[in-house]
């Protein structure tokens, strides 16, 4: 049998390079593995498939896609960092702390990492350029705040791993806000010692000038911008935190918020609406498609006795728990580079989750590892997601090379927060 685990992955892992869709892949050759080495796989691959749409914390999903597509589409989050940065503008690497703040705020209210990348690096690379700013500094910082959506809540990372991992979504939010302030320290502390190092005494422009200028009407339009995301996150998340609604109630919260918002300031037409359903109905379908192969895959993988196979593997070999620990943190880094993060939580972490409980380790601590994980293997070179999303927005003088150093600071720091939680799991607040 471990011989036809063993074609069972193979199989799949050649599907997957070939480029066809991962929903399909999985879910098909699972179906004819099933079908032929399983008993019984027809009789339960219904009741599972079920199983999944009955998942009510799955509903949370959509909504909050839909509540960082409002955000996006209607200008409110290219409003708040233009906001910000001229607040900031004159303090010793202003404009980059400017761009670690709205990466948190815009994590904390849509947790859509492509989208943020982009959007700051749209508005704020070409302004950090213009101010003398370092070019790998200003790449780096603009990539690694927009990986912040990946760790702090409501981050979609964090519900799919509470549902594979069958532990509370809310004790995940909880236990994710102190690494997510850690990371968010760290990098302001960063590109403030950086910049008072190489900052330059050039003479602003007459365009920089009037950028930073700024009169009571602009000050109040700071307060504004501020003012309604701020809201939206703790209307989300206290109301998560402290009891008022499940994750699935506060996500309805956020994308109905999130809609007020809009039409409040002026933002929400009707061709903006069609584009926000548009988008959030093809992520779902996406997230959805993935999950129901990975349920076959799961349901076939455990009916073939795999989940056996591989904790006798781990008792046979004498892996002690930090030794398995260090080789599926590697594995994950590593699958990082070449699928998405929705295909690596529905693959792989059911496979390990259960010589993790073997051996008594706690899920939400795992669970904020692998986030962090996760978030490091989006930024790091040559194949992160995060720089590929940067790279497509930046100007011809941006090379490739500069994104790479630039991220290399903001990838040790994720690094050493990683350790952190690693060696002091008592920090995680649940």
């Amino acid at each position: 049998m471990e011989y036809l685990v063993g074609i069972f992955f193979l199989a799949i892992l050649i599907c997957l390079m070939t480029g066809y869709p991962v929903a399909f892949v999985l879910g098909g050759i699972s179906a004819v593995f099933g079908y032929f080495l399983v008993p019984d796989f027809l009789d339960f691959l219904p009741l599972r498939i079920m199983g999944v749409l009955q998942n009510n914390l799955l509903m949370s999903i959509p909504m909050f896609i839909m509540m960082g597509l409002v955000l996006e589409k209607t200008g409110i989050a290219e409003n708040l960092l233009r906001s910000m940065g001229k607040m900031l503008y004159r303090f010793p690497g202003g404009l980059a702390v400017s761009v670690v703040l709205v990466g948190g705020v815009l994590a904390a209210s849509t947790g859509i990492v492509g989208a943020t990348v982009v959007t700051m690096g749209l508005i704020s690379l070409p302004v950090m350029l213009k101010s003398g700013y370092n070019i790998s500094l200003s790449t780096g910082i603009i990539a690694a705040s927009g990986t912040l959506g990946q760790i702090i809540p409501p981050s979609v990372i964090l519900i799919l791993l509470g549902s594979v991992l069958q532990v509370p979504v809310g004790d995940l939010f909880k236990a994710a806000i102190v690494p997510g302030i850690l990371l968010m320290v760290f990098y302001i502390l960063y590109v403030m010692i950086f910049s008072f190092f190489t900052a330059k005494n050039q003479t602003l422009t007459v365009a920089q000038q009037a950028y930073v200028d700024l009169g009571k009407e602009e000050k109040s339009s700071f307060v504004s911008a501020m003012f309604f995301p701020l809201l939206l996150i703790f209307l989300v998340l206290g109301s998560i935190f402290y009891g008022v609604a499940s994750p699935t109630e506060a996500s309805a919260l956020g994308a109905a918020g999130a809609l007020c918002i809009a039409i409040i300031k002026r933002r929400m037409t009707l061709s903006i609406f069609k584009k926000v359903m548009k988008e959030t109905s093809e992520l779902t379908t996406m997230v959805f498609f993935i999950l129901l192969g990975a349920t076959t895959f799961a349901l076939v993988f455990r009916g073939m006795d795999g989940d056996d196979l591989l904790t006798s593997f781990v008792t046979n070999t004498q892996l002690t728990s930090v030794q398995f620990f260090i080789l599926v943190m590697v594995l994950v880094f590593i699958a990082g580079f070449f699928i998405d993060f929705i295909e690596i939580i529905f693959i792989i972490v059911p496979v390990v989750a259960p010589v993790f409980m073997m051996y008594k380790i706690d899920l939400i601590w795992l669970g904020i590892l692998l986030a962090i994980n996760l978030q490091t293997s989006f930024l790091t070179p040559p194949f992160g997601f995060a720089l590929f999303y940067l790279k497509g927005v930046t100007p011809p003088e941006v090379k490739t090379s500069d994104v790479y150093r630039g991220v290399i600071p903001f990838i040790l720091i994720q690094v050493l927060v990683f350790i952190i939680v690693w060696i002091f799991p008592d920090i995680l607040i649940y």
